[in-house]
């Protein structure tokens, strides 16, 4: 097995989770149980991710100079995530989120992005090097769009494939869907990215060819249990899903996103890959909190056996 070069210019930001019946309405107080504290950020947990999939994994990120900022600096030694454009600042604290799970595993998320919102496009070309050598450059959206926009144009320059988690969703302008080769929303984030109400009514392959007519390569949309919808050089493929016991739904798209960079990196064509990582997004299904739950290689190798070679 090779060992693929991925750099991700993301976000990092310490999770603080609970677990409760039902979500509080305001000015109300409910017990909960399980609180958990721990590194997260979608661009931090899937450079993670990565690492732990086997590949040469470099984060590009800003974290304060706060203990929060400390638990991202033990996080990348421990795993192996390199640090070199990981830069630390005395302007912001390091981001945050609350996250509320009730008993079935969905989740709630408020989020401080804090010192993530100064990344800018010439923090990003301090990067291009980097991505240069790189197999793969992907982005998120908790960074500021700008800063993921140059990502994405500076691995097109350099003829690195490119993909965008549009997460949270915001609208994006066509110039920068046109140097995404693999954009992976979920069903929500798809209609807020074209300007919809989350709940549009309107057919999900409808909408993700629109995403393609504005410039995206390749659409993969997950679909939680169902599993992912490619939209690909005017083909339309449904992976299923891999059927898990499901504790914490929270860090599931990261360990996708992970799991897809990767396998394309390694040279997988588009449906293996998503099959690949539709593995890692169950896996991370199966357990509490986001980085303990993230899979390593044999875990993903030996449920993409059981579902997709038996």
């Amino acid at each position: 097995m090779n060992h693929p070069t991925i750099t991700v210019v993301g976000s990092f930001a310490v999770g603080m989770t609970i677990r409760t019946d039902r979500m509080p309405v305001f000015g109300e107080t409910l017990r909960g149980s399980d609180f958990d504290m721990g590194p997260g950020g979608k661009g931090s947990n899937q450079a993670v991710g990565a690492a732990r999939l086997g590949a040469s994994a470099w984060f590009a990120g800003i974290i304060g100079q706060d203990k929060l900022g400390d638990i991202a600096v033990d996080l990348y030694a421990a795993e192996g995530v390199n640090t070199r454009y990981l830069h630390r600042t005395e302007k912001m604290a390091t981001g945050v989120g609350f996250i509320i799970l009730n008993q079935a595993g969905e989740n709630g998320i408020i989020l401080d992005m804090s010192a993530n919102r100064l990344m800018d496009a010439a923090f990003v070309d301090g990067v291009e090097s980097q991505i240069a050598r790189s197999d793969l450059v992907a982005s998120v959206l908790e960074i500021p769009v700008e800063a993921a926009a140059r990502a994405m144009a500076l691995g097109r320059r350099h003829g690195v494939r490119t993909l965008l988690n549009p997460a949270p969703a915001a609208p994006l302008d066509e110039s920068i869907l046109q140097n995404v080769d693999v954009l992976t929303p979920n069903e929500t984030e798809l209609r807020i990215l074209l300007g919809l109400p989350p709940d549009d009514p309107t057919p999900t392959p409808e909408l993700a060819h629109r995403l393609q007519e504005m410039g995206a390569r390749t659409v993969v949309v997950t679909m939680g249990h169902a599993g992912a919808l490619i939209l690909d050089d005017g083909i339309q493929t449904q992976v299923p899903g891999v059927g898990v016991e499901v504790v914490d739904t929270t860090g599931a798209g990261d360990a996708f996103n992970a799991g897809l960079a990767v396998a394309l990196s390694e040279g997988r064509d588009l449906v293996e890959a998503v099959k690949f990582a539709n593995c890692c997004g169950a896996l991370a299904c199966t357990r509490l909190g986001v980085i303990p739950a993230l899979p390593d290689r044999q875990a993903v190798e030996r449920v993409f056996e059981a579902n997709f070679e038996a």
